[in-house]
């Protein structure tokens, strides 16, 4: 009988790694297109998703995107636009041709861009999801009251979050402080790829609003994105594996998302 349930046990593992596996990004924040696909290659194993942002994009240009996705990855293109509707709505035609799976684009652009996007997205053949993004992890209180704002950051991410919800966009980036607040509005349906991620012990460095992957998950987050505990650890692929096995941890358990 212990045999059975140990077998047991190890098929469940097994299964709640793949499903982590799908759920971490890790963040090719490099300067070099040779230095992402040589950080890709390493984490091959462990990871799926990669998010690549405006340093890596802004280096290396649309094609280190293409040839990522050439090479079987996932690509997050966190580029958050943020202009003029008409500006933003070419901008996601314009990503089209890339094969990235996911686009930000900046909430507080307001209604119109928002909407603007969402209906260029929906024009496409195969669109990205379009992620809006709120406020910024990097953002604690007084960074937002710094902006003139009001509200409290977390009041500021429901505000932009129901107007992303009104234009149709599904999709949201916040720190982990909002998952629960952001699942609560979305429902089962709604994509939250959340930053801020830092395992117990890891150095917090800009990331202001954070948390361990465990407690993002058991919050209701469908995406983890973790940059620097990965890409700036010793041994890249094993700190990725241990992330992995505490989000499996987390996903084996019932009543997650």
């Amino acid at each position: 009988m212990q045999a059975v349930a140990t077998e047991t046990e190890l098929v469940i593992d097994t299964g709640a790694l793949e499903q982590a596996r799908e759920r971490l990004i890790v963040a090719l924040d490099v300067p070099t297109k040779a230095a992402a696909f040589a950080l890709a290659e390493r984490l091959q194993g462990n990871c799926r998703w990669f998010k690549v942002g405006l340093e890596l994009f802004l280096a290396a240009g649309p094609a280190v995107v293409e040839t990522l996705v050439s090479r079987g990855h996932r690509i997050f293109l966190d580029l958050k636009l943020h202009d003029i509707p008409n500006t933003v709505a070419s901008a996601v035609r314009s990503t089209g041709s890339l094969g990235a799976s996911m686009l930000t684009i900046h909430a507080s652009g307001g209604p119109a861009m928002l909407a603007a996007a969402a209906n260029a997205a929906a024009q496409m053949a195969a669109p990205p999801e379009l992620l809006a993004v709120t406020v910024l992890t990097s953002m604690d209180q007084p960074q937002v009251t710094a902006t003139g704002l009001p509200r409290s950051p977390g009041e500021q991410v429901e505000l932009l979050a129901l107007l992303g919800l009104d234009a149709g966009i599904r999709g949201f980036v916040c720190s982990p402080q909002e998952v629960a607040l952001l699942r609560g509005l979305t429902g089962p349906s709604g994509v939250l790829v959340i930053p801020g991620i830092r395992p117990v012990g890891a150095a917090v460095g800009d990331q202001q609003r954070n948390a361990t992957p465990a407690l993002a998950l058991s919050l209701g987050a469908s995406y983890l994105v973790v940059g620097r505990p990965i890409t700036q650890a010793a041994d890249p692929a094993e700190a990725a594996e241990a992330i992995l096995r505490e989000m499996a941890a987390v996903i084996h358990a019932p009543n997650i998302q």
